[in-house]
């Protein structure tokens, strides 16, 4: 079930009986939120804690992009605000190595235990032992933590040629967000344009982005895409976009 979102996320107002009467869980991504980059505002992080404590479902909240952020201004995270009510996703592939595949769980005791059974019955018996111990070693002397603020200064600046480049090769009509943080920028095409058509002249071209319309658990806006500005430097991210904007001034 979708929950009600706006330009700053998850609208606790929206969580009301009627659309949580069957929930069996209410997952969030409050920092930098995959695919449209945004940051939930602390008075909604402490009206979700607040409704945590209350629940009678769980609230998970995934954590992988909140070591990005760009502003220098962290809010504060839901398992700070309720450690008792809250389960905390995060992981080291955002922002080590994505092929290294680690993350981590806090959770309450009781719970912890049956994720622990179900990890183990359903998916595997154990995360690899050699890529847990690459990130005991990294974090253990200390290189992580030399190691984001650098990587978060060369994801800002990539940021900031992303949201340059499109407003330089964009044409009307087109729109999109300024992230604070993460790792994309999430884009709103004029209504007549889908982007699944739209990816498959894109890719002719050498240009690969996400079309919105899967990220959408109930009526999907197929105008919308993701686009991601970290693993290309600022030149290329420059010629991929002005791509974009041609394809898309093409199907106008």
């Amino acid at each position: 079930m979708q929950v009600p979102t706006d330009e700053h996320g998850l609208i606790p107002e929206g969580l009301d009986a009627a659309l949580t009467a069957n929930a069996r869980l209410l997952y969030a991504q409050p920092n930098f939120q995959n695919p449209t980059g945004r940051r939930l505002p602390l008075e909604r992080r402490h009206a979700l804690a607040a409704l945590a404590r209350n629940a009678a479902f769980p609230v998970i909240e995934n954590d992988p992009y909140g070591a990005l952020d760009y502003a220098g201004a962290p809010l504060p995270t839901l398992l700070s605000i309720a450690p008792d009510h809250i389960v905390h996703l995060g992981s080291v592939s955002k922002v080590l190595a994505p092929g290294l595949r680690v993350g981590y769980i806090i959770a309450p005791e009781e719970l912890h235990f049956k994720l622990v059974q179900a990890k183990q019955q359903a998916t595997d018996l154990h995360t690899p032992s050699l890529t847990q111990r690459i990130v005991y070693e990294v974090v253990k002397d200390g290189f992580l933590d030399g190691h984001v603020p650098t990587i978060r200064a060369l994801y800002r600046d990539q940021c900031e040629a992303m949201l340059d480049a499109l407003q330089r090769h964009m044409p009307a009509g087109v729109e999109w967000n300024r992230p604070e943080g993460g790792m994309f920028v999430w884009v709103k095409l004029p209504k007549h344009i889908d982007s699944m058509k739209l990816f498959e002249r894109s890719i002719e071209q050498n240009v690969a982005f996400v079309p919105g319309g899967p990220f959408f658990a109930n009526e999907a806006s197929h105008n919308t895409m993701r686009l991601s500005f970290v693993t290309v430097p600022p030149a290329t991210i420059d010629e991929g976009v002005a791509k974009l904007g041609t394809l898309i001034r093409a199907s106008v």
